[in-house]
């Protein structure tokens, strides 16, 4: 059985907006797609049993209704629903065990402050054992000018955080999977930080000697690159080279992107469970779809 791309649905804005990117994803890897919805079970014999069972109904109204609207604006989505008893993080934690994508919604706070990302949410994405994809409701998103998408525009483009430190397989096999799936140009974006004492150390560094050391940044980058090129041929690579932090400059360079591409280090800090700052940064502010891709 081929593994499902699980969405957790909740009836909000942005988990319908989830289950409506998932069903187009599902189309184009000939996936199916399974509409979770978690519903914390009460005690027998609680005082709020009955309105308990009432809005398990109504739970199951929303996933028939989303099931039947799925299939009906995605022709050949296999889609099936289910209402899993559980608190949500730990049934979408468990969902994605068995998931190929777990996708999840996202709700804005405004174009200053960006996205926000619910505990719920924040747990997924720091214990999940496949991708997570969040996506923002339509209502969230800034309104394109119609002429940035013109009928027959090419597809938009798939950006890459190309981290150099750990440039791990499974984050760039995903991205060049994604660029190739959606026949999209794929934008492989890696910060570069000048060393210490560049400009204003004691001993600054000649202008020369930093362009040859950004030259050979690049040529690692392109190092990292060049296999996954020849495994997809069909796949127009550009990359980018952003001075400083990659955190602002990958959701400056998502703006009109079709699906950021970042990863997670699957670990457990001193301090618990966290996604790392550029990947914090990027499903913060960047208004496209952002997939986090575990890693080890």
């Amino acid at each position: 059985m081929p593994r499902p791309i699980v969405v957790g649905l909740d009836a909000s804005p942005e988990s319908v907006a989830a289950a409506d990117w998932a069903a187009r994803e599902a189309l184009l890897r000939g996936l199916p797609v399974e509409l979770v919805q978690a519903w914390p079970r009460l005690p027998e014999g609680h005082r709020h049993a009955e309105a308990d069972r009432e809005g398990r109904r109504w739970g199951e109204r929303v996933l028939a209704r989303m099931e039947v609207e799925l299939r009906t604006r995605h022709a050949g989505a296999a889609v099936t629903t289910a209402q899993v008893p559980g608190a949500p993080a730990e049934v979408l934690t468990a969902a994605g065990r068995r998931a190929a994508l777990l996708v999840l919604g996202s709700r804005g706070l405004g174009a200053l402050r960006g996205f926000l990302i619910g505990s719920v949410a924040q747990t997924v994405l720091s214990r999940s054992a496949c991708p997570v994809v969040l996506v923002r409701a339509a209502a969230d998103l800034p309104p394109a000018p119609a002429a940035e998408h013109p009928a027959g525009a090419p597809p938009r483009e798939v950006v890459l955080g190309l981290d150099l430190r750990r440039p791990c397989d499974d984050v760039l096999a995903f991205a060049f999977e994604e660029a190739a799936l959606r026949s999209a140009l794929l934008r492989a974006v890696h910060a570069w930080n000048p060393p210490a004492g560049f400009e204003h150390g004691p001993a600054p560094l000649e202008p020369a000697a930093a362009a040859r050391l950004l030259v050979a940044d690049e040529e690692r980058a392109e190092a990292v690159l060049r296999p996954w090129r020849e495994k997809h041929p069909q796949v127009r690579v550009v990359h980018q080279t952003v001075r400083g932090s990659a955190g602002a400059p990958l959701a400056a360079a998502a703006v009109q992107a079709g699906l950021l591409v970042v990863g997670r280090r699957d670990r457990e800090s001193a301090v618990g469970l966290h996604i790392g700052p550029v990947t914090h940064a990027a499903v913060h502010h960047a208004a496209c779809p952002v997939a986090v891709v575990p890693y080890r």
